[in-house]
């Protein structure tokens, strides 16, 4: 009995060894002087992404600026004056005028006080947020 379980592993074995071999010549992997030809043409034809996470390279504009940097400064200086100027990072300036309290402290303390003194405040830990016992 164990030497049919020894035949049965080692025919298994060969199997799987000449399987791996036959696989390994069907597809074999392009030579490194063609992977580097093909990389140096899709370079000269501007169609590899840049490093990082940034998008495909767009196609450079053949047109001229009609403005000087002088002239783009000034424009850029004005903008921040008037507050027009996008702030750097991932938010939008709708985001962060939409998140600011639309009162100032005392308005709001005024207000929570009336309320709780009208009795239409939650008493804390009994609202739809509370945890459950």
């Amino acid at each position: 009995m164990q030497m049919k379980n020894a035949l049965t592993i080692v025919a298994a074995v060969a199997a799987a060894m000449f399987a791996q071999a036959s696989f390994a010549q069907a597809s074999a992997p392009a030579a490194r002087a063609d992977v580097k030809a093909e990389t140096k043409a899709a370079e000269k034809a501007g169609k590899l992404t840049p490093a990082g996470e940034g998008a495909a390279p767009t196609e450079k504009s053949t047109t001229k600026s009609t403005k000087t940097r002088a002239e783009r400064k000034a424009e850029t200086k004005e903008a921040a004056k008037e507050g027009k100027l996008t702030p750097a990072g991932e938010a939008s300036p709708a985001a962060d005028a939409a998140s600011g309290p639309k009162t100032d402290r005392a308005t709001r303390k005024a207000e929570t006080k009336a309320a709780v003194k009208a009795g239409k405040t939650t008493p804390a830990g009994e609202g739809s947020d509370a945890p459950k016992k």
